[in-house]
């Protein structure tokens, strides 16, 4: 019986860091949501890039030096890191234009459209409870975005287009576990976001308001790189299939702050949607794991 509780612990620690991860991805989503009233999306984008950039220079290039940016898989490593910059200024659009939460809880279909991407691209099985899963988790978006509710516009099109982008890269980054290290994967996407969004940022750049946005926009970069760190940490202490279901701890972080920062609460059936979305998400994702 000893021998289990060493063990127990760990998990309990891996699931500590999951929430703790997925938490702050919710705080640095808030953040770009607030500098969005400010300034272009794609300014606020490419913020969050340049300063995770700087971040792991100051913090792991001493370290690591060359091994961050050490790949055997160059092209790959350049397709995550577009998919992910495509992927975020997606979603920061979203944010910038509907509610954090519901736009947030769109997204949460990656996983489904994961299942259905595994099958074309990865000869995966894939059960026809599964299948059933992925249909109630559409259900559940058209519930969110339903004729007559405030979200029911173009924007709503943008989280789910983040969720397409989002599934596509955790695909690439399955093809890229075991090739490279974790830390230059990681420091590679940031540097390929950050380089993206130079060649866009001059068309929308607009000065700075005030020193303190300067910070927040530093502070998206910190939140970055720690949430990213803690989410590995996590992986490394636990199974994957025991930390799935708390993934979603996400859409209860996003839930309290767009209350509390935006003074936004999901109406009821948003709220039904909302937990069809994380009903059949969950569902896959541990029937995959196992």
């Amino acid at each position: 019986m000893s021998a289990a509780h060493p063990e127990h612990g760990e998990s309990l620690r891996g699931i500590a860091l999951l929430v703790a991860a997925v938490s702050t991805f919710a705080v640095m989503d808030t953040i770009a949501k607030w500098l969005a009233q400010t300034y272009p999306v794609p300014a606020v984008v490419w913020a969050r890039y340049m300063s995770q950039v700087l971040v792991m220079v100051v913090l792991a290039g001493p370290r690591y030096r060359a091994a961050l940016v050490r790949t055997r898989r160059p092209g790959l490593q350049l397709t995550r890191g577009v998919v992910l910059v495509s992927s975020t200024m997606l979603f920061f659009s979203a944010i910038s234009l509907m509610p954090i939460a519901e736009a947030s809880a769109i997204t949460f279909i990656s996983p489904l459209i994961l299942t259905g991407m595994s099958v074309v691209l990865l000869k995966e099985r894939v059960s026809p409870a599964a299948w059933v899963a992925v249909a109630f988790g559409f259900v559940g978006v058209l519930v969110i975005i339903r004729p007559g509710s405030g979200i029911f516009s173009a924007a709503a099109a943008l989280p789910i287009a983040t969720a397409f982008f989002f599934a596509a890269y955790q695909l690439l980054t399955r093809k890229l576990a075991g090739v490279d290290s974790t830390i230059a994967t990681l420091f590679i996407s940031a540097l390929v976001g950050a380089v993206v969004m130079c060649f866009v940022v001059p068309f929308f750049w607009r000065p700075l308001a005030s020193p303190w946005h300067a910070l927040l926009l530093l502070a998206m970069g910190f939140l970055a790189t720690a949430g990213h760190f803690m989410l590995i940490r996590a992986f490394e202490k636990a199974p994957a299939s025991t930390l799935a279901p708390f993934v979603y701890a996400q859409l209860g972080a996003v839930l309290l702050l767009g209350y509390l920062v935006f003074g936004n609460f999901p109406d009821g059936w948003s709220l039904v949607g909302m937990g069809l979305i994380v009903a059949s998400g969950a569902y896959v994702v541990l029937r995959q794991r196992r």
